[in-house]
Parts: C-alpha cells; structure tokens; sequence
C-alpha cells in the first residue's frame, strides 16, 4: 500500500482530535458558567451579597469581606452545597471585630412577705457585703437571695445615689419591686389603701435624687364600700358629687359624663371600689343625674339598691310625679325608688329653734379643734351618752357646752345627734345642724374623701330615704399630703422644738430623765411624716472628763433617744444614731452657760455621698472606745456635770 492510502486515515484522525478537544472546551466552559450561575442563586437566596465567586474550571475560589466568622462559615456552607468542597478555595477575609461596650450595671429587688430577691450586674467594686446586711435589716428576718454578678467596669457617678434611693424605698414597701440603673428608678408596689398610696408618692418623688428618672406604680386594693353610695345635687351652687363610687373605670366615666351633662363643670372625684349591688349600677345612677337636670335641681343618693330623690321645695307636683314615674320604670331591676317633694327648710343654727319650729342641736368646731355643743337633748342619760361620745371623738380637753333637755323631741334624736358629731368628726373646721327632717353639715377638709366618708356615714345611720345637705370644702393647705416637709424642713422642723426644749438626761448617764418625754413626743410626731429620708441623731457632749468616755456617753445617748422613738411605733430604718463627743462645741467650754450649750442632741441630714463616711467614722470611733483605758474616779466624777 502506498503512502497516500493512509492520508485520508491521518486527516480524519487530526479532525477526531480537533473536534475532541473543541468540545472538551465547549463542556468545560458550560460546566463553569452553570456552576457560576448556581452559586450566585444560592449566594442571593442565602441574602450573602458580600461574597464574590470566580470559577475556573472545577475550582471555585471565594473572595468577599465577611462581617464576622459566623458568616464567612455559612458562605462556605452555601458553597459547600452546591459543588464538591473540595473545590472550594476560600480566600475571604473577616472584617476586625468591634470592641465589646461596657454594659449598663442593673439591679433589680423583689421583695413579699417570703423574703427580698437582688438579680442583676452591679459593679465588682460594690461591697456586697455591706449591702446585704443593709437589706437583711428590712426583711424582718426573711431570707436574702443574691443572685448578682460583678463586673469590671467604670461606674457612673449616678450609681450609688440611685441605689441609696432604691433601697431607701425598700424600707417602706414590704411588697414591691424595684429596678434600678444609674439613671432610672422603677418602682412597683402594692401599699394597704389608696391614702397611703397617695402619701406613698408624694414622698418618693420628694425624695429622688436631681436628674434621677423616676417611674411609680403604686396601687392598693380596691377597698369595699359600703354602703356603695353616689350623692348628686343640683342647687344654686351648681351641679357637683357629694359622694360618688363606682364598680369599675368604665361606670366611672358613664357617670361623670352623665354628671357634666347635667351640668357639673368642677373636676370630680369617684372612687372605685368593690361592692356595687348590681353590675347596672352606673346606668342607674346615670339615669337617676338624668331625671334630676330634667326636674331643674335638688339631690339623688344612690345607696346600694336604694333610690332616695329629694326636689327643690319649688318644684311643681305635676313636673316632680312625671319625672318620678320616667325613673322608677327606667331604673334597672332591683332598684327602689323613694321620692320626696320636701316642705322648705330652714337652718337657724343658734341651737334654738329654726324659723319653721323645728328643734336643733348644733355642734361647732373651730380651727383649734374645740368642740362646742348646744340645743336640745332628749334627757339626761342621752345627754351623758352625747357627751361621752364627743369627748371620745375630740378630746376630753377640746370638748364643751351644755346642751339643754327637751322631752318633747322625737324619738330617734340621740341617734341623729350622734350621726351629726360622727360627721363632724370628719372635718377640720365646721358645724353639723341637726334638725328632726334635716341634717346640715358644713365645714373645711384637708381630705378629698371627706365629703363622701360623711355621706356615707349620714346615709348608713339616718337611713337610706334620709334628707341632709352637706357643704364640704377641701382646702389644699389643710391636707397632711400637700403639707409633707421635705427632708430639710424636717430637720429644721426636729432642730426646731430642740431649742425650744432640750432632750435631758440624768446626770453622768444616758437615761433620759422625766422631762424629756414631752420632747420625744414632738419629735415622734414630726417624723412620722418625713418618710425615709436619711437622717442622723448626733449626740453631742462638753469638755469635761476623759475625751474617750465623753465620746461614749454621746453615743449612748443618741441611741437613748432612737430607741426613745422607735418606742413611739415610729419607722426607724433611716435614722443613725452617733456620738460626737466633745468634737464639736458650739459654745465655749469653759463657762457653764458654753458648757450647757454643748450639751446637747441634734439631727443632720445625711446626703448619699456622705452616709458611706459616717459609717467609716462609726467604725473609727467603735476602734478608740475599744482602746481606751478605764477612767478614774475623778474623771468620772467631773463627767457628772455633763
């Protein structure tokens, strides 16, 4: 065979060759384009747009700046599953992680009746030692759980007073919870009633340190009111509640709308309370206001399920009977109505007789508190009963008059009387006007309550169907809420009766003599409404004696007197008692008068910054008494004159 029979077998070889090797090309690329396009799917549906992919045959390199390891991670899974990992080349970087900023210090105390819980972060440096024994002093010895953690970090300047603060607080609510951070107290508690929530407030937000956030959630157990009342009039004064209750939020704003339709414009109180007779009881009263603006005034008492509307003495017997009858078939099931078109009435007040003849007894009371009594008694025994009841309600000392015996007044007086003193008893300044068909009460208040307490009262011992007219005016400035001295006026206010009449003791000791107890009391009295502010008793001697046994005798007898006021039932927890010594005269030593002067006892204001220093030198004097030698006699001796 010659050469050029295997041409045409060498040409067809070359073009197999050539047409393998295009179309191994061919593949190759198709391979990576379709590889470039599933991973660029899975890299958008993983939402992983940082990453960039080059494919170059079966290799696949990665390259991208990762926000952090977790992601660099996940976009090598998504590679991962999608080609072989083997040929993934992972060249992305991860972006230099952030420092770590220093956490806000938290703490948070739950305490009940069971015991006092701390969870949170505080500072490494806080002594925690010294603040559960500050907390085990209010637990009444109920357990303490701590399950704090420390940190190391700066602590804002803000941190301590916000948790002497907080836990100055403590001390007054035995269940509550606290949060606290060095810019925000958060306080939530349950107190006994409303008034001590009100008063509980008040002082709190006194107390907080300047620029501190303060949230309060303070609430109380809706009290049981009974009887479950709403008094209403219309007259020239205007339309306005003498008393108001209702069951729930949403009866109370039914029936102060009903009440600003009648016409009422003064903002008005209505307490909310358990005990309503019927789950219709804002739409009676609201129906029974309605009827009373439709008859152009008088007076509607709801007590309990009982109706009692009294017109105006110029209603018109036709207009009154329309007016009833409209109510009686719009009241819901199981309310009575009992209607009264009343004859004219008129108050003489002298005790005499009223312009109508009817019989009065009248008691006054006067901004000092002296009760006078006058009128008409039944007899000598209710006379007696009368008086005994007034001296118990005033004071046997702030009660007088002689009202004079009548045999002619109708039975039940006596009970009507004391019905009229009982309210009183409810005013600061006023005057009660008992009548056979009529009770007048009038008078100023330091309570917003008043007016509804003395309806309450009237209603439950007169009866329900019982006609009585009260005008009660509160006065903010006789209100022992609005009148709560801040810290520094009770320390004025202690200072105050001290040098009007010093604290005394026997001589050469720390037992308080007799005299001093008329200024223990006067002390008492005025920190019972200084809430928790932090206070110190200093006890203060002069220079004669032994330096070490004065400082001890100073301290004996600024514990003598804290223990003196905790004996008044008086809370204590923020009250330190420390002896001076002869330290600090204010008065030379060497003349009997300077001598006299120094002797004495005194309350300061402790501010946070300062509590932690006073405690440091408590310790620091305990350490000198501990050294100190015996004194002699003679020392003794001329320590008698302190």
């Amino acid at each position: 065979m010659g050469a050029y029979s295997y041409l045409p077998i060498a040409v067809a070889m070359v073009l197999a060759a050539s047409a393998s090797v295009t179309g191994a090309i061919f593949a190759a690329d198709r391979i990576e384009k379709n590889a470039q396009a599933d991973l660029a799917r899975a890299f958008a549906a993983a939402e992983t747009d940082w990453v960039s992919v080059d494919v170059d045959g079966l290799q696949v390199t990665l390259t991208g700046l990762a926000p952090d390891e977790a992601a660099r991670f996940e976009a090598l899974s998504v590679a991962g599953s999608i080609v072989d990992a083997t040929r993934v080349v992972d060249q992305m970087e991860v972006e230099p992680g952030r420092a770590i900023e220093a956490p806000d210090f938290s703490l948070e105390i739950l305490r009940n009746l069971d015991g006092i819980s701390l969870i949170g972060l505080v500072p490494a440096s806080q002594d925690r030692a010294e603040l559960l024994e500050r907390i085990g002093r209010l637990s009444n010895g109920a357990p303490v759980t701590d399950l704090l953690e420390g940190g190391e970090y700066p602590v804002p300047g803000t941190w301590e007073p916000a948790l002497d603060f907080a836990l100055t607080a403590l001390a007054d609510l035995p269940r509550s919870k606290i949060s606290i951070s060095h810019s925000r107290v958060a306080i939530t508690a349950i107190v006994e009633d409303v008034e001590t929530a009100r008063r509980t407030e008040t002082v709190l937000a006194r107390r907080a340190p300047p620029g501190l956030a303060l949230a309060l959630d303070i609430s109380a157990p809706r009290p049981a009111i009974a009887p479950f009342i709403a008094r209403f009039l219309i007259d020239e004064d205007g339309a306005r509640f003498d008393a108001c209750s209702a069951d729930t939020e949403a009866a109370r704003d039914r029936i102060l709308s009903a009440a600003i339709a009648a016409g009422m414009r003064e903002r008005a109180e209505c307490r909310i309370g358990l005990g309503a007779p019927s789950l219709a009881w804002a739409e009676a009263v609201s129906r029974g206001i309605g009827a009373l603006a439709r008859l152009g005034g008088g007076k509607i008492t709801f007590s309990d399920a009982d109706v009692t509307l009294v017109a105006l003495d110029s209603a018109s017997q036709a207009e009154f009977d329309r007016e009833v009858g409209d109510l009686e078939r719009a009241l819901p099931e199981g309310f009575s109505l009992h209607a009264v078109l009343p004859e004219p009435v008129a108050v003489d007040g002298t005790g005499e007789e009223s312009a109508a003849g009817a019989p009065e007894f009248v008691a006054t009371r006067n901004e000092e508190g002296v009760v006078r009594l006058r009128g008409r008694i039944a007899d000598a025994r209710s006379r007696d009963t009368v008086e005994s009841f007034a001296q118990a309600r005033f004071g046997v000392a702030n009660t007088s008059g002689a009202p004079r015996l009548d045999a002619d007044l109708p039975e039940g007086w006596s009970m009507r009387v004391l019905a009229g003193l009982d309210a009183l008893s409810h005013l600061h300044n006023g005057r009660v006007v008992v009548q056979p068909d009529f009770v007048s009460v009038t008078g100023e208040t330091g309570s917003t309550a008043s007016a509804s307490d003395i309806a309450q009262v009237l209603t439950r011992q007169l009866g329900d169907g019982a006609n009585y007219e009260l005008d009660v005016r509160y006065v903010e400035e006789l209100d022992p809420l609005a009148g709560l001295p801040t810290p520094d006026e009770c320390v004025e206010q202690l200072n105050a009766v001290l040098a009007i009449k010093k604290v005394t003791f026997e001589p050469g000791s720390a037992d308080l003599d007799a005299e001093a107890a008329e200024t223990i009391d006067k002390l008492a009295e005025i920190l019972k409404n200084c809430g928790s502010a932090e206070m110190e008793i200093a006890g203060h001697t002069d220079s004669q004696g032994r330096e070490s046994m004065n400082q001890r005798l100073s301290q004996a007898r600024a514990t003598a007197v804290l223990e003196a006021i905790v004996a008044r039932r008086v809370l204590t927890s923020n009250l330190t008692a420390r002896g001076y010594g002869e330290a600090n005269p204010i008065a030379d030593n060497d003349t009997e008068e300077g001598r006299e002067a120094n002797r004495r006892i005194e309350f300061t204001l402790l501010v946070p910054d300062t509590i932690a220093e006073d405690a440091d030198g408590v310790a620091a004097d305990a350490e000198a008494e501990a050294e100190a030698e015996d004194e002699t006699a003679s020392e003794e001796a001329s320590d008698e004159q302190n």
